[in-house]
Order: C-alpha cells, then structure tokens, then sequence
C-alpha cells in the first residue's frame, strides 16, 4: 500500500515556518517530514528529536542513492 502523505503550507515566507508533511502508512502515523530554508528534518513517529541533514548534503545523499525518475 502507497503511504498517505498530508501536508500543510503556512502562509509565510518559508523559513520563518517549516513546511511539514505528515506521513502515514496503514492509517497509522509514519513520521513528519519539516522542509525549511536551511535543512530537511524526518522525525520518526513518537519521537521528539529528528534525523536533520542540510541541503548541501541531502543532494549528495540522493545523487548516490536516489534512483532516475521521468
């Protein structure tokens, strides 16, 4: 089953307010996703603290690992 991804913009200048996508796979709460100017940062479900990772590093990490898509 494909996961449901919900998401909210904030009508600000991104930066001042992350854009999160929540994630849910199953109906059940996956993780969110928060996307600013400066980072990308995944916090797993439940938790408090996320796995952040700044642009600069996220295209290495995707230009290694991601796979081509039209």
């Amino acid at each position: 089953m494909a996961h449901k991804v919900i998401f909210a913009l904030p009508d600000r200048e991104l930066g001042k307010s992350d854009i999160e996508f929540k994630v849910k796979k199953n109906g059940q709460m996956y993780g969110r996703l928060l996307i600013s100017k400066g980072a990308i940062v995944w916090r797993p479900r439940n938790k408090q603290r996320g796995l952040r990772i700044g642009w600069s590093r996220f295209d290495e990490f995707m230009q290694k690992n991601g796979r081509r898509v039209r």
